[in-house]
């Protein structure tokens, strides 16, 4: 688009202006119908997933947690009546005793520092979390739409390859019926060349219907139908990152991103435990009224928790804490562990596939084409129509094999090439 409007300016002087305008549009369509590549079809995933809204929304409620993590609580106001008699013959009569009071009052609770520091620090893993998360929703939305991409991809190849059988597949029905009206074929050869073609539509409408739903998958991740042609792929043998990097920064893959937020949440929550022995404080003042003019009053009132039985209060709880952060920094070695497995066998397949899809491009598929090829020749030329059927049905059979050995390479080409975020928001 740039280059044409350089173009446009070179020859600008000799162009009307009101012609400019008019194609300006046409060029624009133009722009827009470019063939769908699937870094694009990616980045359109991410633009339009739901599932990024979410976890925008739980990063902004974790955000409102963290600010009021820590804060002291509301005050209590308290209203109430003292030294009211209850008893004799002027009981209830607010006047009757000198010390009987309208009170109001306001209490303070005052939590320990170390437990204000704990709830800070919760909130601070489970923020942590949230950001983890949307971080690792993002991989897995490019990871997806790479992966439909490549399925729709694949269709598409499986029913090119399968259209490309149909002319020797017409060839094969001709020269059957020529040798019957030539007296040197059979019914059965006519009848059997119309079966396989028959049987070659079939594998075709199959193809189609694969394409239907490959096309209905990857427009749930665009957010609307895909109407553009496919780019070329990339070259799925060769990876954006390094197959050592892979191995080398497990942690920081896109199903390890929230173990980090996991330890963090269970140190918090030994520090709140921990915290507990710590003594929360509360302040009171409230004021007395007293009945029939007398003097009035003022009361303050300290409280403090007194944390004596720790045996099996606090320290339990402590003790269960502790036990809770060491299991899950063992989980995190074993899904570590696991991650490090699944990327060497992820690896490790697609270097085969990688291969055998080489093999089939550059030795296997042309294989199967000259065998039928050469078999459909010498039926032609009065040998037995059965070398054919044989033939056909195996191409037939590796050009399939082919197309899902593509999708299986794409799959495994999309889900290393996502696994690192190249960025820490999407």
């Amino acid at each position: 688009m740039s280059v044409c409007l350089l173009r446009w300016r070179q020859y600008a002087p000799r162009i009307p202006i009101v012609l400019v305008l008019a194609l300006v549009p046409v060029l624009a369509a133009r722009a827009g119908d470019a063939p769908l590549t699937l870094h694009g079809a990616v980045a359109r995933a991410v633009r339009n997933a739901p599932s990024l809204i979410a976890d925008t929304d739980r990063i902004q409620a974790a955000q409102d947690d963290a600010v009021r993590a820590g804060r002291l609580p509301d005050p209590e106001l308290q209203v109430g009546m003292q030294n009211l008699t209850v008893t004799g013959p002027e009981a209830f009569v607010p006047a009757a005793d000198s010390m009987t009071m309208q009170t109001i009052g306001v209490m303070q609770q005052l939590p320990s520092r170390a437990a204000r520091d704990a709830e800070r620090a919760a909130a601070g893993a489970n923020l942590t979390a949230a950001s983890a998360r949307q971080v690792a929703t993002a991989q897995d939305v490019r990871q997806a739409a790479a992966e439909a991409w490549v399925a729709l991809w694949a269709a598409q190849r499986k029913l090119e390859l399968l259209d490309e059988l149909k002319g020797e597949a017409d060839t094969a029905v001709l020269a059957s019926k020529a040798r019957l009206a030539g007296g040197t074929g059979n019914a059965a050869d006519a009848l059997a060349t119309r079966a396989e073609r028959t049987e070659l539509d079939n594998q075709i409408a199959a193809a189609q219907a694969g394409v239907v739903a490959a096309s209905a998958n990857l427009a749930r991740w665009l957010g609307a139908a895909n109407e553009r042609s496919l780019a070329p792929p990339p070259d799925f043998s060769e990876l954006p990152i390094p197959p050592a990097m892979l191995l080398e920064r497990i942690d920081q893959q896109a199903p390890m991103l929230d173990w980090t937020a996991r330890e963090s949440k269970a140190d918090a929550a030994v520090d709140a435990a921990r915290a507990s022995k710590h003594p929360d404080w509360s302040v009171g003042v409230s004021y007395g009224r007293r009945f029939g003019g007398r003097d009035d009053m003022i009361s303050l009132n300290f409280g403090v928790k007194l944390p004596i039985f720790p045996g099996n209060r606090q320290d339990r709880d402590i003790s269960a804490r502790y036990a809770e952060r060491d299991a899950v920094h063992a989980a995190h070695e074993d899904a570590r562990r696991a991650q490090r497995a699944a990327v060497q066998g992820l690896l490790a397949e697609w270097r085969s596939l990688t291969t055998q899809a080489h093999r089939d491009r550059d030795e296997l598929l042309p294989l199967a084409h000259d065998r039928a090829h050469v078999a459909l020749a010498a039926y032609r030329g009065g040998a037995s129509l059965q070398p054919w059927l044989e033939a056909r049905r195996a191409e037939i059979r590796t050009r399939i094999d082919y197309a899902d050995a593509l999708a299986a390479w794409g799959r495994d080409w999309a889900a290393l090439a996502y696994l690192i975020p190249k960025e820490t928001t999407p």
